[in-house]
């Protein structure tokens, strides 16, 4: 490597847009020291260039595969080729649709190759389909650090796609405290303008995420209808777009609460919509880290989730939200309904919220997190190749 050029970290994703995933990625690229590491990201299927604008670093290349759906062999050639132009350090590929990524990693020579396992899939909410369980223990033997978003992440890469534990390094995601913090602008175009929280509106229920099964805004809707009988101007926003918007919308109708919920769609505000709501909710049917419940508690919200997953490594029960049993068909109406009458509470959680993510979960503390695997990794092993190009 020549004297004064950072090595080169090349990033694999399926597709730069909206999401959890994606915004951390943008964090961590913004973040690093540039004196330390450069940045590619390839895309396999493109980018949104409204997130590609959200990359600071003028030095940052983001490239697409151009990848066709199902399988297509030149797509690896494509990747290969890449990589033998760049020659990177560092290869680092994020979840099931890119895994497999890793084999042409090594292929070309990539000295240092990560693996991050971020959530689950939607039609594998377990992590459990025998499918994905091959493609991935296919794949472990070249992948030399699995970096799992949460504990339960790892204990799941251990137990159920055998990765041996002195590989794994579990790393939380973290929030910009400064972005997402109480006070400042709200987005009431979304939320409600100031001037209708009159007598007749009361607290405001939030869910950020993309509208699929496993996230499962549906129960939500049904605990809200449930919960509007007897709340007067209890309201909902749910934002985000997926596959089930169309579905849910219909559910609202057919609960008889079309009116008080608002389907927001993508937005790029979520610091503002954050600030708009009593309390977050997320009744998930499994999950990751969610990035949506560190930037709602950072906002000073309490968060209501389903105890599963990464979930109750981040809320602390009872002290800045509740967690409840999913399998309880009234769990999470019975986990709302305290918030719905008593702002104290709200008050009291959100700031223990707060203090829970800038003392733990800051955006700070996730860079140095990834700047320390980054350079044991590189410490472990002359990189070759490592140079790579801008």
């Amino acid at each position: 490597m020549s004297a004064g050029v950072a090595p080169l970290i090349v990033h694999v994703i399926h597709r730069l847009d909206f999401g959890g995933l994606e915004n951390g990625l943008v964090n961590l690229v913004n973040h690093l020291p540039p004196e330390r590491y450069r940045h590619s990201i390839v895309c396999l299927a493109g980018f949104n260039p409204r997130i590609r604008a959200r990359i600071l670093r003028p030095d940052v290349e983001v490239l697409s595969l151009d990848k066709q759906p199902g399988k297509d062999p030149a797509a690896y050639l494509r990747m290969w080729r890449v990589l033998r132009q760049r020659r990177p350090a560092v290869v680092h590929t994020r979840n099931l649709g890119t895994v497999d990524m890793q084999w042409v990693a090594a292929l070309a020579a990539v000295p240092h190759r990560v693996h991050g396992e971020h959530g689950w899939e939607v039609g594998d909410p377990r992590g459990l389909s025998p499918r994905s369980l091959r493609i991935r223990r296919a794949c472990r033997p070249v992948i030399h650090r699995y970096v799992p978003m949460s504990q339960d992440i790892a204990r799941w890469l251990e137990r159920d796609v055998g990765v041996p534990a002195d590989r794994i390094r579990q790393l939380y995601s973290g929030v910009d405290v400064e972005r997402f913090r109480p006070g400042g602008p709200r987005a009431t175009d979304a939320v409600g303008a100031e001037e209708g929280a009159g007598a007749g509106r009361g607290p405001t229920l939030g869910t950020i995420g993309r509208l699929d099964p496993v996230k499962n805004q549906e129960a939500l809707l049904e605990a809200f209808a449930r919960l509007r009988q007897r709340h007067a101007g209890l309201r909902l926003v749910i934002v985000g777009d997926g596959p089930l918007r169309g579905h849910l919308q219909s559910r609202a109708q057919s609960l008889g609460v079309a009116g008080d919920v608002t389907f927001t769609g993508s937005r790029t505000d979520t610091p503002e919509l954050l600030r708009g709501f009593d309390v977050f909710v997320l009744p998930s049917v499994n999950e990751g880290i969610s990035n949506t419940i560190l930037e709602a508690m950072a906002c000073g919200v309490p968060v209501v989730a389903s105890g599963v997953g990464g979930n109750p490594e981040l809320v602390v029960d009872g002290v800045c939200g509740s967690l409840y049993d999913p399998a309880d068909p009234q769990g999470l109406q019975q986990a709302i309904l305290p918030y719905l009458g008593d702002p104290a509470l709200r008050e009291r959680q959100g700031r223990a919220a707060r203090e829970r993510v800038v003392q733990n979960f800051s955006l700070d503390s996730m860079v140095g997190r990834y700047l320390a695997l980054y350079d044991e990794l590189l410490a472990a092993s002359p990189a070759r190749g490592g140079q790579g190009r801008g």
